[in-house]
């Protein structure tokens, strides 16, 4: 629901979209996959205090299921490292939990974005 008062319709979203707030960071968010029932798009900070380095962080790939009217973080970077957490690898209850507080994290930070006054539509 964040996400749908975030972004309006994802599925009529350009490929790339950037929303820029009067004294704020800018938030890009890209489309990296665009089906029937399902959209993936990597949604991130755009940091331009260093222009030799790519520090966008958060740096989340969340997929949408149309059907169903959910979203998930599908993976996401590190803070401290360049990887990339990928879930399925994990034991289960480590995956759960990972999973969970990533998408508590994507509710929390869209909401956040929200009252800043972020749009994408």
């Amino acid at each position: 629901m964040q996400l749908r008062l975030l972004c309006g319709d994802i599925r009529t979203l350009p490929k790339e979209t950037v929303s820029q707030i009067a004294g704020g960071i800018p938030i890009l968010l890209s489309i990296e996959e665009n089906t029937r029932h399902t959209t993936t798009l990597m949604l991130t900070y755009l940091f331009h205090e260093c222009s030799s380095c790519r520090e966008n962080r958060p740096d989340m790939q969340i997929r949408i299921y149309h059907d169903s009217r959910q979203a998930e973080v599908i993976s996401h970077r590190c803070r401290l490292s360049e990887e990339h957490v990928q879930y399925w690898g994990k034991d289960l209850d480590t995956m759960l939990l990972c999973r969970w507080r990533m998408n508590r994290f994507l509710y929390k930070w869209t909401n956040y974005l929200r009252r800043q006054g972020h749009r994408f539509d």
